[in-house]
């Protein structure tokens, strides 16, 4: 654990490093830096969702990782990912609906929501595949509600 610990700071400061090399103001830059944070939930989930699914062999190991992984993005300040001229209107690869933006208390508290599953899921995460399936729904349910609000649909 401590090795990830480190491996996880070390990536984090190397993420910094680029970020603040990039125009953080373009809102390019912006919509880039969401869709990877976005993809790196999708990923935790991805294999807590396959051991919730009997897809794969629950794995104590595997899932309190991508557990405390989600947790710790769910809990991530992401305010600076969402201003203006980074919606689904004006940037062309955002799938961001501009309420998503005028609405900053709604996203927190939507945001909010998935760190309270996340936290549910960590404990689940240390017991069985049923615990990890259980805890699924109050993390697909707190994504649902953001997407489904925030998200231009496909």
């Amino acid at each position: 654990m401590r090795k990830f610990i480190l491996g996880l700071t070390a990536a984090g400061a190397l993420l910094a490093g680029a970020v603040a090399a990039q125009d953080i103001n373009d809102p390019d830059e912006i919509v880039q830096a969401r869709h990877g944070y976005m993809l790196m939930m999708a990923m935790n989930l991805a294999k807590l969702g396959g051991m919730a699914k009997g897809d794969v062999p629950y794995d104590q190991a595997a899932a309190t990782v991508a557990a405390n992984n989600l947790k710790t993005l769910a809990s991530t300040d992401t305010s600076f990912m969402w201003v203006d001229g980074t919606d689904s209107n004006t940037a062309e690869d955002s799938s961001a609906l501009p309420e998503i933006f005028s609405q900053a208390d709604k996203r927190t508290e939507k945001f909010t929501q998935l760190a309270q599953a996340s936290d549910a899921m960590v404990v689940a995460a240390a017991t069985d595949a049923a615990g990890v399936k259980a805890a699924m729904e109050g993390i697909g349910g707190a994504c649902a509600s953001c997407h489904k609000a925030y998200r231009k649909p496909e």
